[in-house]
């Protein structure tokens, strides 16, 4: 069986592209390394590939802002990119690729190119790095989050996390259009500040998909969830037989090859 190309963009800063590569690799991907400067070469070609990614790290720094310069690097060098979200493709950007997706205008609304959210300095001031419970948007038609639970947990490690958005009608506009889909919760599902909430994000916002379903941003990490093995309380959790990110970038393959 053929086995999807997956493009896992790398920049300088990025820190986190083999254990994407590895969970690709784990349910069935064919996973490749490939430097933005690859591409901006003609040396690789978005279109050749299945699937892209864009992992989490600290690209350049974060010196101007988190994921702003890979963000304006997206907008003038990869515009092929809009095309292959527009085709159906999945695209994943995880926590650093979040923001850079969020930042080139490609999320939440990527059709009409606007920047429309952001990002700030978590409310705590400091770098959260720790588990968090997560609640799924069981209306949301993301192909990663298909038959997941309605709760999760995943880790994050941010700084600079705190989704905010333009106006308060961009926010009502994601809520009625199902483009929410994680946010932070308590133990007992419910939003809640800090600590549940790591940064402060409006309305615990965690994750947004596009409205076609196939383009996913989340601050957590899948990549850090994909055995069991993965999480502190492993010995007691004898229902999980593998990590929740694994049956996020499967589903991510299933959609490729159905």
């Amino acid at each position: 069986m053929k086995k999807p190309k997956v493009l896992i963009l790398r920049t300088a800063g990025t820190n986190c592209e083999r254990e994407t590569a590895s969970a690709f690799e784990m349910v069935g991907g064919e996973p490749r390394l490939v430097h933005i400067r690859q591409l901006r070469a003609g040396h690789n070609r978005i279109t050749d590939f299945d699937i892209f990614v864009i992992p989490g790290g600290f690209s350049y720094g974060d010196d101007v802002a988190a994921g702003r310069i890979l963000a304006n690097e997206i907008r003038r060098h990869l515009p092929e990119l809009k095309t292959f979200i527009r085709s159906g493709r999945p695209v994943l950007g995880v926590c650093n690729g979040f923001q850079a997706l969020v930042k080139a205008g490609l999320l939440p609304n990527g059709r009409t190119g606007e920047q429309i959210a952001s990002f700030a300095a978590n409310d705590s001031n400091r770098f959260e790095a720790r588990w968090t419970r997560l609640r799924l948007n069981i209306q949301s038609h993301c192909l990663f989050l298909k038959d997941l639970p309605e709760m999760i947990e995943l880790p994050v490690a941010h700084g600079e996390g705190k989704f905010v958005v333009k106006s308060p009608k961009v926010l009502e506009d994601l809520k009625r259009s199902n483009a929410i889909a994680l946010q932070y919760v308590n133990e007992e599902g419910n939003l809640a500040g800090y600590p549940y909430n790591p940064n402060g994000s409006i309305f615990n916002i965690a994750g947004i998909c596009n409205s076609e379903g196939n383009c996913l941003g989340l601050m957590p990490h899948p990549e850090r969830f994909v055995t069991r093995y993965h999480h502190p309380n492993w010995t007691r959790q004898t229902f999980c037989k593998e990590g929740i990110g694994l049956e996020m970038v499967r589903n991510a393959v299933k959609h490729v090859l159905s």
